[in-house]
């Protein structure tokens, strides 16, 4: 086959919160280490940043899930090559949908395993755990990756292990954590199981698979954020209502988000008018579960947090390790940052 005729080499994969996507030779990072600092630039527009960032080689396999629960398999040798300061292409220009198709999520697999599992989660709080192995032959065209309802769509896929804990987050500010094994394996082309106990006008707006010592970040509309320990959360059984998570007031507005994170990663907050705003984890004092937080931003009259990620690039930012490292396996998380 073709890919017989292509070197297995590490590549640095970059993926922007707008969706550019490219894949730069590891080796490019390892010329700026000589200097000690190297950077990981692209020439994106002001309200774009680097979101996710990951090591792996040409051979390995790209899923992405689009907003209506298709599947697709992309190789990261199809993934355009380009330098540091390029931006990419768009990954829905490399996949057969057509422009206005929202991506919800990409998950790295370099094996398709039996004893790993993708979970999904959508908005109206259904979750689906089903065998990586399932997903090992798609088609151009994509394949169903889970069954959706007419007025449901999906919001995160992740790779689990069978021994993970998942939590789901609401936007009236409930979240729930079970154990994935409430959660029995099945098919592909199935709906799942309910997750979360949803009230009325409420959605799930995130889901985080617990894989790491590490703290939950929430964050609401009004950019307020709040800092807590993982074991604040109970574990419960799933389908409940969950507990409270944000007491949501004017002040707050809605919960946009929740994130594992570590004192070193950073927080961007993306705003509906266009906004890409910055801070370190490390500056947000840790509260207790129930708490509103503390103001995180100012934002403009009127303009509200849309979306949150976990900043990857910065100019001081190095690929540590990159030298001899090899590709993430299908238990690392997306957005793998350079230090991890």
């Amino acid at each position: 086959s073709i890919e017989d005729l292509i070197a297995n080499e590490e590549m640095v994969v970059t993926i922007s919160h707008a969706g550019y996507i490219k894949r730069t030779s590891i080796s490019t990072y390892r010329k700026q280490r000589r200097g000690g600092v190297g950077t990981i630039g692209t020439d994106l527009r002001t309200d774009d940043f680097v979101e996710h960032l990951f090591v792996a080689q040409t051979h390995d396999y790209l899923l992405v899930f689009t907003q209506d629960g298709r599947c697709f398999w992309l190789k990261v040798h199809e993934i355009p090559e380009g330098g540091r300061a390029t931006k990419g292409k768009p990954i829905v220009n490399l996949i057969n949908v057509t422009a206005d198709t929202l991506v919800k999520a990409i998950v790295p697999v370099k094996e398709f395993s039996d004893d790993q599992f993708l979970m999904f989660a959508t908005r109206n709080g259904t979750v689906k755990k089903t065998p990586l192995s399932d997903y090992s032959n798609v088609r151009s065209t994509g394949i169903k990756g889970i069954k959706l309802a007419d007025d449901d769509e999906l919001v995160d896929v992740r790779i689990t292990t069978g021994t993970n804990d998942v939590v789901l987050v609401t936007r009236h500010g409930l979240s729930i954590r079970f154990h994935e094994q409430e959660a029995r394996s099945m098919g592909r082309d199935t709906t799942g199981v309910r997750g979360i106990r949803l009230g009325k006008g409420d959605r799930v707006v995130s889901m985080v698979v617990v894989k790491r010592d590490a703290a939950f970040l929430v964050v609401t509309e009004l950019a307020l954020g709040k800092l807590t320990d993982t074991d604040a959360y109970p574990v419960q059984g799933r389908g409940g209502k969950g507990v409270l998570t944000v007491k949501r007031t004017e002040r707050t507005g809605d919960v946009v988000g929740m994130l594992e994170v570590l004192p070193e990663d950073g927080l961007m907050l993306i705003t509906r008018g266009g906004q890409s705003l910055r801070c370190a984890v490390k500056d947000i004092r840790e509260t207790a579960r129930v708490p509103q937080g503390v103001k995180l931003k100012h934002l403009e009259i009127r303009d509200v947090v849309a979306a949150i990620a976990r900043g990857v690039a910065d100019d001081k930012d190095d690929v540590e390790g990159a030298e001899g490292e090899s590709a993430p396996g299908p238990d690392d998380q997306l957005e793998m940052t350079a230090e991890e």
